[in-house]
């Protein structure tokens, strides 16, 4: 199952997607919208839900692990050394993903032993759904990418403040606010509108931001200006490359 590629025939789609409590948001966008109010904001329960269910896409980013080692290495991927590196006072917002072997565990005292936080445990189920259906050829407009190293790219700087306080939510929102295109205009309009339209146990408001962020991502990876770490990335027991796309 797999969201099928733009061609010459059908309009360009980009998405940004972020785990939720319901599952997943995504946030897709035509590169040639005018406003942040004629993107299409949709929940999906279940990954593959969403591969289905999305437009053609051009170029998703999506934050979570793709690619993952079979043996643990000190500090993870790495992609994942090199955003921490980068992101210096948020580089705790980089999980150390599971190795592969790992991912069937259903406690957490079976990963404690292997470096695996307690963060990066709550989210293995995601990262397990995302793996079962990832291929080397959707990796052609799927992305990994992290939505604090395109915040550090968009404001110049690591954010100050964590994304779930109200002064952290705040300085995102107005970065986002502050992107030169028509595609981000009105945005804090369209992020309350869609804080109104899905309930907290659905959707968290920083969620939201996040999912935006990464369309932004998304555009920079579609228009040739992406950056990532590694800029040479290795590639997995199944081909997958492991990179953090920013």
């Amino acid at each position: 199952m797999t969201i099928p590629p733009a061609t010459p025939d059908t309009m360009p789609f980009l998405a940004g997607v972020d785990g939720c409590r319901a599952g997943w948001v995504a946030v897709c966008a035509q590169p040639q919208a005018q406003s942040a109010a004629e993107h299409q904001v949709r929940l999906f329960s279940r990954f593959a839900d969403l591969l289905a269910g999305l437009p053609a896409v051009t170029c998703s980013a999506v934050d979570i692990p793709i690619g993952l080692l079979t043996a643990r290495e000190p500090g993870g991927r790495a992609c994942d050394r090199a955003a921490r590196r980068l992101l210096g006072r948020r580089a705790s917002s980089v999980f150390t993903p599971p190795t592969r072997p790992l991912l069937e565990a259903t406690h957490y005292d079976q990963v404690r032993t292997h470096g695996v936080s307690v963060q990066a445990f709550h989210i293995l189920p995601k990262i397990r759904e995302v793996d079962r259906v990832i291929t080397p050829a959707l990796q052609q407009y799927i992305y990994e990418a992290h939505p604090e190293l395109a915040f550090r790219a968009l404001a110049g700087a690591p954010m100050a403040q964590r994304k779930k306080t109200a002064a952290g939510y705040e300085a995102r929102l107005r970065v986002l606010e502050q992107i030169p295109s028509p595609l981000f205009q009105d945005i804090r309009v369209a992020v309350e509108h869609v804080l109104r339209l899905y309930r907290r146990t659905q959707v968290a408001p920083d969620d939201v931001l996040d999912a935006y962020v990464l369309v932004w991502t998304a555009w920079r990876i579609w228009q040739g200006q992406g950056s990532r770490v590694p800029s040479d990335p290795p590639y997995d027991e199944r081909g997958l490359r492991m990179e953090i796309w920013y």
